[in-house]
């Protein structure tokens, strides 16, 4: 599928994520103490019902914002994931392991089939499911993407580097990492 021909716009990146959280402060002091985000700002409750916390991972003001006042955990029925790019394998490796030691709920680690991305897997407080990757195929001018007979999923990390697919080059990490 291709956008339509003559479009007035292009979409550059996917700019934000606004969650609704049930306990603002633990949200919080997940994603910034287990994460590292960097708080940018914060609306009290008198701006924003349940109050508002804009946190950022790079210079963007912000990529993700949380609402207080959420009833219970998400339910994953709307959004499904979202996830955030490293840049190197061994940090994958090293976030399973800082995951694990903080306690944090972990579905998968390993590779997925389309993107072939490395990648863990996991829950925030509320039951969102994220994900931090690395390397996710690029898409060239060609519109040429990977053929799935090439996916080659794994269902964990040392698999994933084991056995990567056509192009993946995973032989440059820190073998220490894999536990």
């Amino acid at each position: 599928m291709a956008p339509p021909a003559g479009l007035p716009f292009r979409i550059a990146k996917l700019g934000h994520v606004v969650l609704k959280v049930h306990d603002l402060k633990r949200s919080v002091a997940f994603y910034s103490g287990v994460l590292g985000f960097r708080v940018s700002d914060v609306y009290p409750e008198t701006m924003m019902k349940g109050g508002m916390v804009f946190l950022r991972c790079n210079t963007d003001h912000h990529c993700l914002a949380l609402v207080g006042g959420a009833q219970g955990e998400a339910s994953a029925r709307e959004l499904h994931h979202f996830a955030f790019e490293v840049a190197t394998l061994d940090e994958v490796l090293r976030a399973r392991e800082h995951l694990r030691r903080n306690q944090v709920r972990i579905d998968f680690d390993g590779r997925r089939r389309a993107g072939c991305q490395v990648a863990v897997e996991f829950r925030d407080p509320d039951n969102h499911f994220l994900e931090i990757y690395w390397n996710l195929d690029q898409v060239g001018s060609d519109g040429r993407v990977r053929p799935p007979e090439e996916w080659c999923e794994e269902m964990s990390l040392e698999a994933a580097i084991d056995n990567p697919p056509p192009g993946q080059d995973t032989s440059l990490h820190d073998r220490s990492l894999r536990k």
